[in-house]
């Protein structure tokens, strides 16, 4: 039932105000018509309402499912095979003796340790390739949905392995489940991004490594050898990771698909305005609307981008290069050779065996410390990780009889710089960087960046640590260096921006113009027509 008509608002050009049902926040007057026009090569983007800038209970509850039954994986995955490391190559050993009757040579041993290691990131790499196909045929929600399967069926078959005496199915079932974090790697951020209203983009962007962090946390708590990290408990720990991907399956159905994809990508209006009402709380959403049908008019000279016609794109080349510079910055910084082999790298440090498994939980405790912004965060945090002073704590730890719990504060403090800005920012600024069309090939070079990187950590730190010793965490020192360098000269502010505020700040560097239609016309919410010149 509606509510009798409130007191008329000025009149918006295009049509009369439109009525507010009871139940949904009554803004305190009706805005003017938004209006766009090109002053200095610039794009005027409209001003949204107040209250369309507010976290509402749909919008939390949709990042939340998302980032839970999505993000949570990738984290728990990244640490989950650490803290029974020793019990799972026990079971390798065993079961290759039971099948060769003779014992695995260790060279043997630490190659399949290390194939199940890396790939997980390797599954992640083809994840990401196949991003851009899905999120344009099933949507952002509609593919976090199909790819629940790449979790819950990994999930069995490791839960299963001793039972099975194979450790080729956990292998196996590390690639699958990597597929389903190179997935939900690229498509969360995606999916959050463009729900988001624009102030609250870079608060939400952050959940998903939230999530990630406590994922790791949660596999370094149930890593503890009383809970389940010990002989008897370690294949229930890795099949752990399929409930949060149920939890999803069961919740997600019930919240909106992003409302650009259905507007711009399946244009469907009607779609599109009703998911858009439900996610800000009230029916006015025209302004919004008139952003999106400007961003889509200014994609119609480009159309739909597959990846190569992206590579060849001149006015996405900086775009581009920003976030492959970002996200191999971010994986080759050495962060996730911590939460690969962190019990190795506290051992090697001088701590007691004994202590290990609580100094492991305590890396990922500090990590869950998280903070929004763009450039300054991704500039402070490259900075602390570019820090020699974990790889000189290292070199010292058998002359100094404290100093192995140095090295461990340092790892702790290059653990918190990453938590600042590389590791959740990359993912935020990606979004920011392209408009609709654009947006599902980007994220499928960058994720490929970002998991082939990782996959290269992952396969080829054991040997790195032993031929180098401390002094592989130099080398990591040098590319959080380089990025720094980069991001300093090339990457701009991107925080409240609009896309197409984004897109012109590049543009100079692009040496192009960004060219619209005259006029766009779209119909408003209430059914009549307006328009901005």
């Amino acid at each position: 039932m509606e509510a009798s008509r409130p007191p008329q608002a000025p009149q918006q050009q295009g049509g009369p105000a439109s009525q507010i049902p009871i139940g949904r926040p009554t803004p305190p007057s009706s805005p003017p018509a938004p209006k766009a026009s090109r002053e200095q090569g610039c794009v005027k983007t409209p001003n949204l309402p107040p209250l369309a800038h507010r976290l509402t209970v749909v919008l939390v509850l949709a990042t939340l499912i998302a980032a839970f039954g999505s993000s949570f994986q990738y984290g728990y995955n990244v640490s989950v095979v650490n803290s029974p490391s020793q019990f799972m190559q026990q079971f390798y050993n065993t079961t290759y003796m039971e099948r060769y009757h003779s014992p695995m040579e260790e060279n043997v041993l630490t190659l399949l340790w290390s194939l199940s290691v890396s790939m997980f990131p390797l599954g992640g790499f083809f994840g990401s390739l196949m991003v851009a196909p899905l999120v344009n045929k099933f949507g952002r929600k509609g593919t976090l949905l199909f790819n629940n399967i790449f979790s819950i069926v990994p999930a069995i078959m490791m839960g299963v392995s001793e039972i099975a005496k194979s450790y080729e199915i956990i292998i196996v079932a590390r690639f699958i489940v990597g597929i389903c974090a190179g997935l939900s790697s690229n498509v969360v951020p995606m999916y959050l991004g463009e729900i988001a209203p624009k102030n609250l983009r870079g608060a939400l962007g952050i959940v998903p490594q939230l999530f990630i962090t406590v994922g790791i946390l949660c596999a370094q708590v149930l890593g503890i050898r009383n809970i389940l990290g010990n002989s008897t408990g370690w294949t229930l720990m890795l099949g752990l990771t399929g409930i949060p991907a149920a939890i999803q399956l069961l919740l997600l159905p019930f919240f909106p698909e992003s409302p650009r994809y259905m507007l711009i990508q399946n244009g469907d209006e009607k779609k599109a305005t009703k998911a858009l009402q439900r996610l800000r709380g009230w029916d006015d959403v025209d302004s919004e609307l008139l952003e999106m049908r400007q961003e889509d008019q200014s994609e119609k000279v480009e159309g739909h981008l597959s990846v190569f016609s992206l590579l060849s794109q001149r006015s996405l080349r900086w775009q581009l290069i920003s976030i492959v510079v970002m996200n191999m910055g971010q994986q080759l910084s050495g962060v996730n050779a911590i939460y690969y082999y962190a019990d190795s790298i506290y051992g090697s440090a001088g701590v007691r065996e004994s202590d290990i498994q609580y100094v492991t939980v305590g890396t990922g405790a500090v990590f869950i410390v998280e903070a929004s912004g763009r450039r300054l965060l991704l500039l402070c945090g490259f900075g602390i990780c570019c820090g020699l002073l974990r790889a000189a704590c290292l070199c010292l730890q058998e002359t100094v009889t404290w100093m192995p719990y140095v090295s461990i504060a340092s790892v702790i403090v290059y653990v918190i710089g990453h938590a600042i800005g590389p590791s959740p920012i990359p993912y935020v600024v990606a979004t920011e960087m392209f408009r609709q069309t654009a947006r599902p090939a980007a994220f499928m070079v960058a994720g490929s960046v970002h998991w082939l990187s990782n996959f290269i950590v992952g396969l080829v730190f054991p040997f790195l640590e032993v031929s180098l010793g401390p002094y592989s965490f130099i080398i990591f020192a040098v590319i959080c260096l380089v990025t720094l360098i980069y991001i300093w000269l090339v990457v701009p502010e991107t925080k409240k921006k609009t896309f197409l505020e984004v897109f012109q700040m590049f543009a100079k560097r692009n040496k192009v113009e960004l060219n619209l239609g005259d006029v766009v016309t779209f119909p408003k919410s209430n059914g009549s027509h307006g328009n901005y010149t």
